[in-house]
């Protein structure tokens, strides 16, 4: 019988003719007209066919079309209303933002590692493999359907300058996820768990959500970028135990329970980096022992153990050489000047200066970072950068004299133009 109903539903037209058919037969038999006089009443209204045919056509085409053009319509939550098309959603709602959202999820379930990858390594400098396995990874969690945890917890370990905290903004941005960055070195005290987790009943703030609980609440899908997360307090760690194991997270000033399973969590941390770095050098091809030898070479170094148990994966950063430094040291100096509201012209920092950044990271080791030399050089031409843009100038170029000196001098065809004078101590 169940088959049987879907034929019938098929034949429907079909029978529908067959009984015009006969209907108009039974008329014509009522009416006892004869072949004849049909055949003359068919004459007489021949010169109308054509018209009513090609009505009839254009009829027939348009609710072909307009039955189309509903049921896409009505798969995307449409409905019909008084012979109309009324979209339910651009009434109720903001219709374009959720066609945004759905669309990033759709991007998100098929991301393209290689893509992510790429746009990571253009920014991100040389940390080539670590944005090529990060990639990877988020492809696969975010392909996942259903998950009780969040979509990944990763560990970026490394020398400080590296690029941990970068890449984590990067990822954001380039998944199309908002950021919560949080400065764990401000959450060393016990009591500082109620900035991310709210404060019980009765406490000061218990009015407010916590700052991680109600970003959470509002943008469930963010980028959590927790930094330097070892100098966190062992009250702080065990608050983020549920939300890696259980999925969720809870308000103290309401009990309600906040989902993390559509979030990512990022910590970064600068501890045991030159035994990760070894382990990463050796183990490269073997992921596995890498990963066991680092959870190791962490716990040695005072990471809290039941942390590591709920990590992902541990990315470990290298230090930069030869011309990453100077990659750096450039697009540090390049912020710098714009932070001003200048230009540095095509080719306008001198490359023995850029040497001196590489010559100087050297000397201290792989703890240094190219930033330090930066802020250095930001102190010595900080003036005259702000002279320059006083009278006027928009492009600067920085100069190296050969004892020493750097000069920051406008780069526009200005008889006002200016120069300042600093020596790079060595």
């Amino acid at each position: 019988m169940k088959g049987l109903l879907p034929a019938l539903n098929r034949l429907m037209p079909l029978m529908m003719v067959i009984f015009l058919i006969l209907a108009s037969i039974q008329m014509a038999i009522s009416l006892h007209l004869s072949l004849a006089s049909v055949g003359h009443f068919m004459k007489w209204c021949a010169p109308a066919w054509p018209v009513l045919t090609a009505a009839g056509s254009i009829l027939t085409i348009s609710g072909l079309l307009f039955e189309a053009r509903a049921e896409r319509l009505a798969r995307k939550g449409l409905l019909r209303q008084q012979g109309w098309i009324m979209d339910i959603l651009s009434r109720l709602t903001n219709r374009n933002a959720l066609e945004e959202m759905l669309a990033r999820e759709q991007r998100e379930t098929s991301l393209d590692a290689e893509e992510l990858a790429a746009n990571l390594r253009a920014r991100v400098i040389g940390q080539d493999q670590v944005c090529e396995d990060i990639a990877a990874q988020l492809r696969r969690r975010l392909a996942l359907q259903v998950r009780g945890k969040p979509v990944g917890i990763f560990l970026l370990a490394g020398p400080p300058g590296t690029g941990k905290t970068y890449l984590a903004k990067q990822m954001a941005q380039q998944l199309e996820r908002p950021l919560l960055h949080f400065d764990m070195t401000q959450m060393s005290d016990p009591h500082a768990a109620t900035q991310l987790f709210g404060s019980p009943k009765g406490y000061v703030g218990s009015d407010t959500y916590g700052k991680l609980t109600g970003g959470l609440k509002e943008k469930p899908d963010a980028v959590v970028l927790l930094d330097e997360i070892e100098k966190a307090h062992p009250d702080v760690f065990k608050k983020f135990l549920t939300a890696w194991n259980d999925g969720h997270i809870t308000e103290a000033s309401t009990g309600q329970q906040v989902s993390t399973v559509r979030a990512i969590f990022v910590l970064t941390s600068n501890i045991a980096t030159e035994a990760l770095t070894e382990i990463a050098d050796r183990l490269h091809d073997d992921p596995d022992r890498m990963r066991a030898e680092s959870v190791e070479a962490l716990r040695q170094a005072g990471f809290a153990a039941e942390v590591l148990n709920r990590l992902d994966r541990i990315f470990v950063f290298r230090a930069l050489k030869g011309l990453d430094i100077a990659r750096v040291a450039a697009l540090e100096i390049e912020t710098m000047i714009e932070g001003y509201g200048l230009k540095i012209e095509v080719g306008g920092i001198d490359p023995t200066l850029l040497m001196d950044v590489m010559r100087r990271q050297i000397r201290m080791g792989d703890g240094a970072s190219a930033r330090d030399l930066v802020r250095s050089i930001e102190d010595m031409i900080s003036e005259s950068l702000i002279i320059a843009r006083q009278q006027g100038a928009r492009m600067v170029t920085i100069d190296r004299a050969e004892d020493g000196t750097i000069t920051a001098r406008t780069a526009d065809n200005n008889p006002n133009s200016t120069s300042s004078h600093a020596r790079l101590m060595p």
